[in-house]
């Protein structure tokens, strides 16, 4: 054993973190594809008396694994969520927590942007189409779908990501609407001045009335299960769903239901409930025509990768150094 720090890093991140970690720390990286289990992680930490943890939504932070190692000073998940960490248990214990907030808004916006053209355009549902050799000549009603310019976008949670997509819809002249648990000025503002007016609504006029709607909540108690059987019944039939934001926000067997009764149209999804969702899930038997599914993939652009890698890093730093985290977990949950 070295003096030398340790940091664990639950899987391989980008190099732009972990050659941020190896210029100041011995660093050890689990390198399968699929997430270690608790157990190992308790396992690794303890044999390494790491200093510090890196991790993923996939992992498990409890109490458990927070003892594992008498030294663990910092942990750091690479994520913008924290719903996976016992944080009363980091703090109750010391264990300072950081995350990555911010980095990935623009990015998730753009691929709920993708879901939503997707299913309004029918592109997944085309390529199949193509590639079964089916596409003999042009159709005046081959695979139509709706107008986006023009309609309806609502967004639930007009948070970053939230107002990050709303804001896009200027360049579709769609009449965008929110709702969320008040009515947010400030972010009506922000959006006014890029040319979209949003208009506050309730929940139930929201489900109503929008052609696209987009979920951008955290997935805490009061939002799990938020979109289940009474408000996709209440949705339009021609409506499409775009949620890219926790897969237990949405009932998965009430969506499956809505699918196949036509409550809705269509709907994509980056997330889902299970997740990963298996290939033989009775959810898939939707797609691709009325359903559209990606791996979670929200922030899977390299450049946000990238910043994400660096970020964590940077909380391992402060944390082991005995400084104040750049992102703190804690202080944004408000936990001492």
């Amino acid at each position: 054993m070295t003096d030398t720090p340790t940091v664990y890093v639950t899987r391989e991140i980008p190099e732009a973190g972990l050659e941020r970690l190896r210029e100041r720390y011995e660093v050890a990286v689990w390198e399968e594809k699929l997430p270690p289990t608790k157990a190992h992680v308790v396992s690794r930490l303890a044999e390494l008396d790491a200093e510090g943890l890196v991790c993923l939504l996939s992992d498990t932070v409890d109490a458990e694994v927070l003892d594992a190692s008498p030294d663990l000073s910092v942990v750091s998940t690479f994520s913008v969520g924290y719903d996976h960490v016992d944080l009363e248990a980091a703090a109750e214990r010391d264990v300072a927590v950081g995350h990555t907030p911010g980095v990935l808004t623009e990015t998730t916006a753009d691929l709920a942007w993708a879901l939503l053209t997707a299913c309004a355009r029918r592109t997944v549902e085309g390529h199949a189409y193509v590639e079964a050799d089916e596409w003999e000549t042009w159709g005046p009603t081959l695979l139509t779908g709706p107008d986006i310019h023009g309609a309806t976008l609502g967004i639930v949670g007009l948070g970053n990501i939230g107002t990050a997509t709303a804001r896009r819809a200027a360049g579709f002249e769609m009449d965008v609407r929110y709702s969320g648990r008040s009515r947010k000025p400030d972010r009506e503002a922000e959006l006014a001045a890029a040319g979209v007016e949003a208009t506050y609504v309730e929940r139930d006029e929201l489900l109503a009335e929008s052609d696209f709607l987009s979920l951008h909540v955290p997935l805490v108690e009061a939002t799990e299960g938020l979109i289940g059987e009474e408000e996709l019944r209440r949705m339009s039939e021609d409506a499409v769903l775009v949620n890219t934001s926790r897969g237990g926000v949405v009932d998965t067997d009430a969506l499956d239901t809505a699918l196949e009764e036509g409550w809705i149209t269509r709907a994509g999804v980056d997330v889902t409930d299970p997740e990963p969702l298996p290939g033989d899930h009775p959810l898939l038997r939707h797609a691709p025509e009325r359903l559209v599914v990606t791996p979670h993939i929200g922030s899977a652009s390299i450049g946000t990768r990238d910043r994400m890698a660096e970020m964590a890093a940077a909380c391992i730093e402060a944390g082991i150094e005995g400084e104040p985290l750049p992102h703190s977990a804690l202080e944004d949950a408000g936990v001492e």
